[in-house]
Parts: C-alpha cells; sequence; structure tokens
C-alpha cells in the first residue's frame, strides 16, 4: 500500500480533524462521478479511502507508524503532490489469530459517499408560500427540491443519499442545499413577521382613515387611527409567515409602518393655514440638543 499520509496530503502528526478535512475534501475531487474522463478514478477513490481507513483508526495508525515506517514521533515535512497510478491499493491482511467477524469487517472496506454543497436562489414570495424547483448534480441527476412555506435566507436542506455513490456497499453521501432568498421589493422579514411602509396623506394621519394595505395574502383594509404620525404601527394579527419546517404552526404578524407624505407640490392655501395654527398651537418635538462644554 502507498503511504496513506501522502495519499492524503497531510504530515505525519495530523490530528483526526485534518485528517477528516483532507478526507473529504479530496473524496469530493476523485471521485468518479465528479471526474467520469479520469479513467485512474475509481482506483485513486479507492486508494484514498483505504487511507483513511487507516489513519482514521489509531491502534491501525500506530501500528503503521511504529513497523511499517519506523515512525519516531519526530514531525516529517509534508509529502509532495502524488501522480496517480492505476495501481490497486492493497487491502490490509487479516489477523488469523483474530475472530472471524473482526477479519471480515477489516477485508470489506464501506466507505461513505462525500455529500455535495448546493445553492439555490428562490424570490421571497416562494420562500414565503413553499415552492418546487429542481437543481441538476455534476454527474447530471436532477434533483426534486421542496422549499417549505416561511424559509428563511441562508436556511440549509439536507436530502439524504442524494449526493456521491459510496464504495463497498457504504451508504451515499447527502446533498446540502442552500437557500438564498431574495430581497421584495416592499415587504422584509424580521422573525416571523413581515414588515411594510405604507404612505398616507396629511388628512388621512391627522383625520384618521380606512387605507388599502398589502399582505403577503393580497390587499387588506386597515384602519389609521386619528393623530397617526410617521413611525406609527399598525399590528396586522396573523399575516406573517407560518411557524414550522412544514408551516403548519402559528402565523406571526405583519405590522404596517405608517409613513405620512405631503403634497408633492406647494400649497399655498395650506400653508397659510398652517401659519394660523401654529400661531397659537406651537409645539416642540425636539429636545435640547447639548454639545460640547
Amino acid at each position: 500500500m502507498k503511504d496513506p499520509y501522502a495519499v492524503l496530503g497531510v504530515p505525519t502528526d495530523a490530528n483526526s480533524t485534518e485528517l477528516k478535512t483532507a478526507y473529504r475534501r479530496l473524496a469530493r475531487q476523485r471521485h468518479p462521478d465528479a471526474d467520469p474522463a479520469n479513467p485512474w478514478a475509481e482506483e485513486e477513490f479507492k486508494e484514498l479511502a483505504a487511507a483513511y481507513d487507516l489513519l482514521s483508526d489509531p491502534g491501525r495508525r500506530a501500528i503503521f507508524d511504529r513497523v511499517q515506517r519506523g515512525y519516531d514521533g519526530a514531525r516529517r515535512a509534508r509529502p509532495g503532490p502524488r501522480r496517480p497510478q492505476a495501481v490497486r491499493p492493497e487491502t490490509p491482511k487479516p489477523d488469523a489469530k483474530k475472530p472471524d467477524a473482526k477479519r471480515d469487517r477489516k477485508a470489506g472496506l464501506k466507505i461513505k459517499g462525500a455529500d455535495v454543497e448546493y445553492s439555490l436562489r428562490v424570490d421571497f414570495m416562494e420562500a414565503v408560500k413553499g415552492a418546487v424547483r429542481h437543481i441538476t448534480m455534476t454527474n447530471g441527476k436532477r434533483l426534486k427540491i421542496t422549499v417549505p412555506a416561511g424559509t428563511d435566507d441562508g436556511r440549509v436542506l439536507r436530502l439524504k443519499g442524494q449526493g456521491m455513490g459510496g464504495f463497498g456497499g457504504g451508504a451515499d453521501g447527502d446533498a446540502l442545499v442552500e437557500i438564498i432568498v431574495d430581497a421584495h421589493p416592499i415587504f422584509r422579514r424580521i422573525g416571523n413577521d413581515v414588515h411594510v411602509d405604507v404612505p398616507v396623506t396629511l388628512q388621512e394621519a391627522v383625520l384618521g382613515a380606512k387605507i388599502e394595505a398589502p399582505t403577503i395574502d393580497g390587499m387588506v383594509t386597515v384602519t389609521v387611527p386619528a393623530g397617526s404620525n410617521t413611525g406609527s404601527k399598525l399590528r396586522l394579527r396573523g399575516r406573517g409567515l407560518a411557524a414550522g419546517d412544514k408551516g403548519a404552526g402559528a402565523r406571526g404578524d405583519q405590522i404596517v409602518h405608517v409613513r405620512v407624505v405631503l403634497p408633492k407640490k406647494p400649497d399655498a392655501e395650506l400653508a397659510e393655514f398652517v401659519r394660523k395654527w401654529a400661531a397659537k398651537h406651537g409645539y416642540k418635538v425636539r429636545g435640547r440638543i447639548l454639545g460640547p462644554k
């Protein structure tokens, strides 16, 4: 068998985390499904798996270091890059003194397939309502992705057994799909609540009114109380996003943020009215601003 440290590209003092990281990275690169044009792909992958199987077992690794390498515990230089060779890796010989079940476990090497990662972009309403999309894997296989209602940006969906194939009866890897949710022109999400800004006229803010406001379910009528101001919030209970993976939980709320908008063009009559009104009813909205002493 080739030097397993060289096969994995790790130093002889690599810890278990470094071994696992190196193996997963190389497994994704050298899996036959990821490199179908490489005639050595299957042999390389088996060689890689055998190297990791040996070094990830502390007992077998210690024997290899002591007997086969004469390893004295000192650090050695990192191995250089290896060249692919169409040579079948040797299988560790079973110990005749061990039980048959133990020999069978060593002889039959089961390697779980590598996980594969994808990103899937959906629009805001698809994430809110749920959607069915499809992605194409590197090996040409198409996967059906069910985006649950209420999915948030950055959520990762795990599709069991849809990654790289295993070897020797090992389980197939998984497909990890990260959901990227595009921003919406007017809605924004905070937890399971949906927020939206709604403009109102001066008279609607002062006198109060019933107006139409958008929600993720369509337009609804809301009441703007008299004396509302920019920044006033109207809560529409149960108009937000459903909780739970299947969207079966209690829904959040929608928060309508009132924005008072004056006429686009100056109005002389309004200006005159405000001057007369302010002369008798002037009020302050800004506190004293203290500067440096």
